[in-house]
């Protein structure tokens, strides 16, 4: 550790070994993908977690523009891997196959033109790359002019075999089949959900693959890497040879990411032993199949670079905006599951790993599921049901406890529903909850209503929402919001039953000589049957009183006065409280 540099953002394995950066050995990886032998594998992990630098791996060990280039591995486990009669096979192995390696890493686009742009311009590269292909005869008069076809901005149609047929070009060049490696496959997709491009996107995808690694005989072995798994049924049509793995799969489980021991070890080497505790409460909690305790690398390799100082290295990276949207987005079950994730809790769901972009704005289980593939969820336990149960589901049925990854990953979510209310200089957001300890009307007012005026519109974002519909996004919202900032002084639980009838938010003090407790009812306002917001508060207040609300609070022992009953009424973007 002392002899190389905690640099961050390498993701050349050459560069990485040359300069003498900072590297834990993950070329064990190489052998036990060669082993495996499966002829296309496609490898999901969560974002900055070295799926980049580890492909690079594999090209300069298994490419032949890397011959002779055995010095990047010395002193690697797959350098010193040996064979039961003391043989080193992977020596013999390196530097002898043509390898395209191919990223889509950089393919973020608002249109499905500009996407095939990018992509072709990652195609065209490609072929520049290779334009030794040119010299001599290797190809023919057609072929070529073929070659010369291959620019960024070309058709579709021509784009979808262009992989495949360079592969057959580099077949005939060297006399070997060609491994192909393509990293960051799903980039493009999920920015095709967002921009809602999506059905094109699978169209030309679909084509892409199946040409690239269905039915490409040029083709040795295939590696895909990326955050997400997309529904075969989407992109991988009929690729029933793709062995996929998983954040729950075993295979491959301490390839990408850092396991504790390496951690700790990387620790001392830098000085830092005394932190391995807080290190592990910050950073640790991943999990990939059966293997526990696996540490985000970026987080790490920050935390060294800036010599012991804490902070939310992995989530202040790009790539948030989709969790933000669907959480934004989503619907009350989300935000009620999120209150429990924060306040420290988990929950169970039965978790689909295919997931399918279409289904993320009406399901609630794809929507864990990404949270799960993308990091921000962990598993503490698997539950295959044995027998039906028909409250859960039948024989055969997988349920995961959830929870969230580290604390890390709290604070992320923290910042990113704060960062929903209240966001400015202009409405600092303690005020609000300032006013509400202190029993504050007029500031519990003043502050609602210039959340309301400047976010209110901003909740009602999901697809086929109804009117109805915005409001009640909006108040949940408000209930991530106000958690936040209590959730360590107060049990804050919303939507459940009291009495006879399910209240909006309870908030129970965890100190009873300190604070109240408190029972908070929306309401939205209905101009045929109420006159005014003063009236629909009114009718919260009798709501909160017939249907008892206060009925769990008196029955673990409080009293009327230490129970404060609020309603908040809503028309559009105007608010009272009272």
């Amino acid at each position: 550790m002392n002899e190389n540099k905690a640099g961050l953002g390498y993701q050349n394995f050459e560069e990485v070994r040359t300069e003498h950066i900072f590297y834990i050995d993950k070329t064990d990886f190489i052998r036990e993908w060669w082993e495996n032998a499966d002829k296309v594998t496609l490898i999901t992990r969560p974002r900055r977690f070295g799926k980049t630098l580890n492909m690079s791996m594999t090209e300069c060990f298994f490419s032949n523009r890397y011959a002779d280039r055995g010095d990047l591995f010395e002193g690697l486990a797959i350098w010193d891997e040996k064979s039961p009669d003391g043989e080193y096979p992977y020596r013999k192995l390196q530097g002898t196959f043509p390898v395209i390696f191919l990223s889509f890493a950089n393919v973020k686009a608002t249109t499905y033109e500009e996407m095939l742009f990018k992509i072709t311009k990652v195609i065209a590269d490609l072929y520049n790359r290779n334009d030794y292909l040119l010299e001599g005869n290797l190809l023919n008069e057609r072929e070529q002019k073929y070659y010369q076809e291959i620019e960024p901005g070309m058709s579709s149609k021509i784009a979808t075999d262009a992989i495949n047929t360079m592969a057959g070009f580099m077949q005939r060049k060297y006399g070997q089949k060609v491994i192909i490696i393509l990293d960051e496959y799903d980039t493009p997709m999920q920015d095709a959900w967002i921009s809602g491009y999506w059905e094109e996107t699978v169209r030309f995808f679909s084509g892409l693959f199946n040409s690239t690694f269905k039915t490409n005989e040029y083709l040795e072995r295939g590696l895909i890497t990326g955050i997400t798994r997309v529904a075969r049924e989407s992109i991988f049509t009929g690729m029933n040879h793709l062995d996929v793995i998983t954040t729950t799969s075993n295979e491959y489980a301490t390839s990408f990411g850092f396991t504790e021991a390496e951690v700790f070890t990387a620790l001392e080497d830098a000085g830092l032993g005394e932190q391995k505790e807080k290190v592990k409460r910050w950073y640790d909690g991943f999990t990939f199949g059966t293997c526990t305790d696996i540490y985000n690398p970026w987080s790490i390799v920050s935390f060294i670079k800036k010599k012991g100082e804490y902070d939310t290295y992995w989530s202040n990276t790009s790539g948030n905006g989709l969790v933000n949207q669907l959480i934004k987005k989503g619907a009350p079950d989300i935000k009620q599951t999120m209150e429990d994730l924060l306040q420290g809790k988990s929950f169970q769901a039965e978790i689909d790993e295919k997931i399918v972009f279409d289904q993320l704005n009406g399901s609630v289980d794809a929507v864990w599921s990404l949270l799960l593939a993308t990091g921000y969820l962990k598993v503490l336990d698997v539950r295959t049901l044995d027998t039906d149960e028909d409250e859960i589901g039948e024989e055969g049925d997988r349920w995961y406890t959830l929870a969230i990854t580290n604390f890390e990953t709290k604070r992320m979510f923290r910042k990113m529903v704060k960062s929903w209310f209240g966001g400015n200089a202009e409405m600092p957001y303690s005020n609000f909850i300032k006013a509400l300890l202190m029993n504050d009307l007029d500031g519990m007012n003043e502050f609602m209503n210039k959340v309301a005026l400047h976010s209110f519109s901003s909740f009602d974002i999901a697809k086929n929402a109804s009117d109805d519909d915005a409001p009640e996004r909006f108040y949940h919202g408000f209930v991530l919001g106000l958690m936040v900032e209590l959730a360590g002084r107060f049990e804050i639980t919303s939507n459940r039953e009291s009495g006879f009838g399910r209240y909006d938010i309870m908030l129970t003090p965890k100190n009873r000589d300190r604070d109240c407790a408190y029972i908070i009812e929306f309401k939205v306002h209905k101009p045929l049957k109420e006159k005014d917001l003063a009236q629909t508060v009114a009718n919260a207040h009798s709501q909160i009183d017939e249907k008892l609300y206060d009925a769990r609070l008196i029955a673990d022992g409080f009293s009327a006065e230490q129970i404060k009953k609020y309603g908040f009424a809503f028309k559009g973007k105007e608010c009272l409280i009272g």
